[in-house]
């Protein structure tokens, strides 16, 4: 990995009116691992079509992901969009591959992470496949929370855990956008960088079955995920696929000065 990459200028690409950056895979694992060595306190948002959408649509979520530390283009109809504004050579960076090239590196480096959110049952799975596949990965933890909002108590020692922990890296995965608004409230009181990842544990740990790889890079996920599904995720789909074309060709058919 290039050092040179995680001291890059930040450059951010507008989809939708959502602040995206514009960034390549080894930019994004450089700047991760840089953050996580410091040990600060920092986080990021990976952002697909529901997020972008729900975005221009809810103001409070707007301004999580406009701070976020890192926004990365998860979709590739995100993507895609930002190849089109100008950003030729964009990549699809979602959160199932992030997590699991970073695992990678960090197995490399001795380096230590936390698994914060899913069921207890898919956390433990998840520890065994990680630690069998990356036989140097540190998990210095890991903590499935209730469904409820945790006391202010309960809270401050969970904080406390993590940090004691000694992990650069917390995965976070509470679903959108319950994880983007959580981290956004703990940043600066969790010492590390905080990554929301959404489904990626029930995906490495197996008790959700991902697209095949030709969908993935056909930009077909949605739809492998819609079918399995359908009940849950029809109207999410449709709804917000919908709008974000809408917002995309009206984005694409500005005066270039207005596209950004």
């Amino acid at each position: 990995m290039d050092k040179q990459d995680c001291n890059d200028p930040r450059a951010l690409s507008s989809v939708i009116g959502t602040p995206i950056d514009a960034l390549t895979w080894s930019q994004a694992l450089a700047r991760l691992s840089g953050w996580a060595n410091a040990r600060q306190s920092r986080y990021v948002c990976i952002c697909n079509v529901h997020s972008v959408v729900t975005a221009r649509q809810d103001e409070a979520f707007a301004k999580v992901i406009h701070d976020a530390d890192m926004a990365t283009p998860d979709g590739a109809p995100v993507a895609w969009l930002m190849r089109r504004l100008g950003v030729d050579t964009q990549d699809r960076i979602n959160g199932p591959d992030l997590m699991w090239r970073y695992c990678a590196e960090a197995s490399r480096r001795g380096e230590s992470i936390y698994l914060y959110g899913g069921q207890q049952s898919t956390l433990d799975t998840l520890q065994l496949m990680l630690l069998e596949q990356f036989p140097g990965l540190r998990i210095a933890g890991a903590y499935s929370p209730p469904y409820r909002q945790l006391s202010p108590e309960e809270d401050a020692a969970v904080v406390e855990t993590i940090n004691a922990s000694g992990a650069g890296i917390v995965w976070v995965s509470l679903g959108c956008p319950k994880q983007e608004k959580w981290m956004s409230e703990h940043r600066g009181r969790i010492q590390a960088v905080m990554v929301g990842v959404g489904a990626a544990f029930d995906y490495h740990a197996g008790t959700i079955q991902r697209a095949p790889l030709w969908m993935q890079r056909n930009g077909l996920e949605w739809l492998h995920r819609l079918a399995s599904e359908p009940r849950r995720l029809w109207k999410r789909y449709l709804v917000t696929n919908t709008l974000f074309i809408w917002f995309a060709v009206r984005q694409l058919l500005a005066p270039r000065s207005a596209q950004t």
